[in-house]
């Protein structure tokens, strides 16, 4: 892989990983774009491709740190503490709750795993579906569009149950599948759900980092333990690491801020746009 086709497909996941406008898309579509004009690649759905993509979204979670550097150092201290605290057989209330966020926050990624991996194979053939993924951006359109008319949401991190826990870990994994996005797909459901809007965003990213990172594992073993080999270059593969994380630290910051406003409407002019040129493009053969 040429550096600048790596930075180039890292800037696209660094932005769209937090635009809920599916990264995973728009990186599948810019691969099939590039083939078709001669550039060497992998076909998108190839086990090489797709853990190339996971490495970029790894990138993004350096984001996700750095922007909620303070709400994790929180999360991660009081967490430790509360897990300190059932084993000597204290209680305080922080602990408890920061406890059961741990586990609830797990159960989700468990719900993801349950029903993301028996269904693997078929998510990652719609990698090499233009025309399909034109569908599914059309869902998450709407699903964002309807997140900003909902009235002021009441629950917050103490009201948090199994129920929610499941809801959201259900809404991951429909996300696996490429013109859903995950973090608009998560964010919407868990508001759905009642969540507080900043509480949403924050359960939501909080817990892309297990699953990302257990889905780049399980990628990665498909790929090596079967004698596979990366023909792309671990210099590029380097390079749209950093640059997804750069440039998903600006993205990552002005999402919040328009979730926060309940203007996520302007992501969905765009994916139905997207959609439209998706469908025509793919008539036409040009991708």
């Amino acid at each position: 892989m040429a550096i600048w086709v790596a930075i180039l497909l890292g800037i696209i996941q660094g932005i769209f990983m937090f635009f809920p406008v599916s990264s995973t898309s728009h990186l599948a579509l810019m691969q099939h774009f590039l083939i078709k004009r001669g550039v060497e690649l992998p076909d998108p759905d190839s086990p090489e491709m797709i853990l190339f993509d996971l490495v970029v979204h790894v990138g993004t979670l350096v984001s996700i740190a750095y922007v909620f550097r303070d709400s994790l150092t929180k999360y991660l201290t009081w967490t430790l503490s509360g897990f300190w605290e059932w084993k000597t057989g204290e209680r305080t209330p922080k602990g408890e709750l920061y406890r059961r966020l741990t586990f609830y926050g797990l159960f989700s990624v468990f719900v993801t795993g349950v029903i993301g991996f028996p269904m693997k194979a078929m998510f990652e053939g719609v990698f090499a579906q233009p025309l399909f993924m034109s569908g599914t951006l059309i869902i998450t359109g709407i699903i964002l569009y309807w997140t900003d008319v909902l009235p002021p949401r009441k629950i917050g991190l103490r009201e948090i149950g199994i129920g929610i826990a499941i809801i959201i870990g259900i809404a991951q994994a429909m996300a696996l599948m490429p013109g859903l996005s995950r973090s608009g797909m998560t964010i919407a459901f868990a508001l759905f759900a009642g969540m507080q809007r900043r509480w949403a965003a924050e359960y939501s990213f909080f817990i892309a980092i297990p699953t990302i990172l257990g889905a780049t594992l399980l990628q990665a073993v498909e790929v090596f333990g079967y004698g596979g080999t990366i023909s792309l270059g671990w210099g590029a593969m380097t390079t749209a690491f950093i640059v997804s994380a750069v440039v998903g630290i600006f993205a990552l910051k002005v999402v919040i801020q328009l979730l926060y406003r309940a203007n996520f409407r302007v992501f969905s002019y765009y994916v139905w746009f997207l959609a439209a040129v998706v469908a025509i493009s793919s008539f036409a053969g040009v991708l």
